[in-house]
């Protein structure tokens, strides 16, 4: 048969190997600094771009999309190449991917910061970005399909339908979580409301992470870990069974975001129940890339790559055990708004991607560059500081969570709180922010040490920038075996396998989804519940851009403890006005759902003086300040476009009264600043403090009292 002589691209997986290692440091030091800021808060220096509502979206963007989404195209297109014999079918598509990647993910670093953020976990970007993420990821895509379809290999090996899988689903969930109204460059609000937006989102949230941290790194394990061990993968059967059930069970797994919340019962439940599934195919997957390493384990104690993976595929192991158990509602009860969520979070984030990544930058550049990397002491080094960087992360936010929670629930014995301010719970917990910060230091440090030791290897090497290889042709017809695996039949077949793929993760989205938004049951509406005036729909877009819900929810849950606190407890109704959703996530502050009804009300003053000087007003709080909300004037001339928008998303505004809506807004500036002088503080109107805190007066006062509260 005859070969026929080709060339790997092998500079655009240097590309993003640089691009990869270049966001690592920056993403890591970004969280570093957003991690002290939890002990420290005087560090943000009082400026708008530095707190911490407004670093933490860039630093999980970074990490996420930079650093994870550069190394998945640094594996893919390293590992395709090999695996279908072939060059990529465009080496202008794969520039074009490559630098329009680097392009959003340097507008996402300017963006972020000065506050264009739509709040939705993940999908932070406004709506410019969110378009050109969508083109780049067809461009991807569409390469790789048409190099998979002049492939010289006829079957697909089970890396690839990672990889094909991971496309289609991206896609579909991004622009189905991304459909938003413009309202100008770089503001949009949510189609969705309430309810609805918030499962949307987390349907997009959850599988973000399945399908973007989880999917093709499982691709990047089984074409990585028996390259490195050199050693065939354990069981063939095992991995359909891994692949076919994995993507199946994760799209419906999404509601177990939003147990104990305003959401439907029946969709928690689908969320739990198929969070549970998950266990069999994760921990399959988990197993088949250990076990590629029976008769393999003496080198494991001396090369450096297969520690980081072996220790990365224990840490995805881990990872899809706890996720489930999350998922149950008992334990999801003390998770949920703790800490607890953040430590699984990052078992998976450092452990799985990081030390996956690690892995594959110190067995790719050597090769790459024709020589041996620099120091393999230096290599284990970072292994063992990485190692213990996550442990030093994870353990103490695991003991905060429990710690918090327990105080949350803590009742005397005449049945009162024990700790009924929010803050007394927060002080507790500061000295394990300060361990997880060390921890994060200890993980820093080790990728700098992996940073000195790939620029030696590289300068020790000589670039092989077009890779020589042979190959026969892909044959014309296929004969079918008497005995071959059914598989095999999709497997030759990459469009039906894409189709197919696609199909199968859309029947969980479809069938959780289409109740909550047709079902008018599903939402009942509250009569009392108005949509907010002009001034507190600007308020709220300011509570948005300074990434408030990043520390405070709006979703008080039907447990004793919490509405002994913060007052009655949440219904779905009481969101059908918002675009976006702000539940939350996260609670390092307290609950506002019932801030402006609450029955230990602040005044229009406490909140002007606590924005300014949050320690002075509440001793040992760790939020920081916004002084200079109350000089920076409020854009008025955005008010029409922002009733009319509303009013295009089924908010009731009549017809014309954008034209007036700057006269309410004015009108009503003027009794919160004349509020505020009565309590000694000349306030400078129409600035966006006074719209914060006309939002922040107004969460609750639709449902405060009884007789409001029936739902129809």
């Amino acid at each position: 048969m005859k070969l026929e002589k080709f060339y790997y691209d092998n500079q655009i997986v240097k590309m993003f190997a640089y691009a990869t290692v270049l966001w690592a440091v920056v993403g890591m030091l970004v969280g570093l600094y957003a991690a002290f800021q939890m002990a420290f808060p005087a560090i943000s220096m009082g400026l708008p771009y530095t707190t911490f509502g407004r670093i933490r979206p860039l630093h999980t963007n970074a990490v996420i999309f930079a650093f994870v989404g550069n190394g998945i195209f640094m594996g893919v297109y390293y590992s395709l190449q090999r695996l279908l014999k072939t060059r990529m079918w465009s080496d202008a598509l794969s520039r074009i991917n490559f630098w329009g990647w680097q392009l959003i993910i340097v507008s996402a670093a300017i963006t972020l910061p000065l506050g264009f953020n739509t709040s939705k976990e993940y999908a932070e970007l406004e709506w410019p970005i969110d378009i050109a993420i969508a083109l780049i990821w067809v461009v991807f895509g569409l390469n790789m399909m048409m190099t998979i379809i002049k492939r010289r290999e006829r079957h697909l090996y089970v890396a690839v339908w990672f990889y094909i899988a991971t496309f289609v689903t991206v896609a579909v969930l991004h622009i189905v979580n991304s459909f938003e109204l413009p309202i100008s460059f770089l503001k949009s609000y949510s189609w969705y409301a309430g309810v609805q937006d918030a499962l949307v989102q987390w349907w997009y949230g959850h599988n973000a992470v399945a399908f973007f941290l989880t999917t093709p790194y499982l691709g990047l394990m089984y074409y990585f870990i028996p390259k490195a061990a050199n050693r065939p993968v354990y069981s063939y059967r095992l991995s359909i069974i891994h692949f076919w059930a994995l993507i199946f069970l994760y799209i419906w797994a999404g509601p177990h975001h939003l147990l104990y919340t305003s959401l439907p019962d029946w969709a928690q439940s689908l969320g739990t129940v198929f969070s549970l599934m998950l266990i069999a195919p994760s921990w399959g997957g988990m197993l088949n890339g250990l076990l590629t390493l029976r008769g393999a384990w003496d080198r494991v104690r001396e090369d450096p790559v297969l520690k980081f993976m072996v220790v990365a595929v224990t840490c995805y192991g881990m990872a899809t055990l706890e996720g489930p158990i999350l998922s149950i509602k008992s334990v999801n009860a003390i998770s949920h708004f703790t800490d607890w969520t953040i430590a699984h979070v990052h078992i998976g984030g450092l452990g799985w991607n990081g030390f996956l990544t690690f892995g594959m930058l110190y067995w790719l550049i050597p090769r790459m560059f024709k020589t041996k990397l620099y120091s393999i002491r230096l290599a284990n080094a970072h292994f063992w500081i990485g190692t213990l960087g996550i442990i030093f992360y994870a353990l103490p936010l695991y003991w905060a969570a429990l710690t918090q929670w327990s105080m949350w629930q803590d009742f005397s014995a005449d049945g009162f709180l024990v700790y009924p301010t929010f803050l007394e719970t927060v002080t507790q917990i500061v000295p394990m922010y300060v361990m997880r910060a060390i921890g994060g230091t200890l993980f820093f440090i080790g990728a700098i040490v992996m940073v000195y030791n790939l620029v030696k290897t590289v300068k020790a090497g000589s670039f092989e920038k077009e890779e020589a290889a042979e190959a026969p042709a892909l044959e014309k017809e296929y004969k079918e075996h008497s005995k071959e695996h059914w598989h095999r039949g999709i497997e030759r077949r990459p469009v039906q396998l894409m189709i197919l793929s696609l199909i199968v993760i859309l029947i969980g989205g479809v069938i959780e989804m289409v109740p909550t938004f047709l079902v008018k049951s599903n939402v009942p509406t509250i009569e009392a519940v108005k949509p907010y005036t002009p001034l507190e729909l600007q308020g709220r877009d300011v509570y948005i851009k300074e990434g408030c819900n990043a520390c405070h929810s709006q979703m008080v849950r039907p447990f004793r403890h919490e509405t002994e606190r913060y007052g009655e407890y949440s219904k779905s109704g009481e969101f059908v006005y918002d675009h976006p959703f702000l539940w939350g996530s996260k609670r390092t502050g307290p609950d506002l759902a019932r801030e402006g009804a609450n029955k230990l009300k602040k005044s229009d003053a406490w909140h002007f003086e606590h924005l300014i000087e949050p320690d002075r007003m509440s001793p040992g709080s760790i939020m920081p300040v916004y002084a200079w909300l109350a000089t920076t004037e409020l854009d008025t001339s955005t008010t029409e476009a922002k009733i009319n928008a509303m009013r295009t998303l089924g908010v009731p505004y009549p017809e014309g009264y954008e034209k007036q809506a700057n006269k309410d807004l004015v009108a009503q500036q003027a009794k919160i600043v004349a509020s505020i002088k009565e309590g000694g503080i000349d306030a400078i109107p129409n600035t966006e403090m006074i719209a914060l805190i006309a939002y922040l007066q107004r969460l609750g006062r639709d449902t405060q009292l009884k007789d409001q509260t029936a739902e129809k």
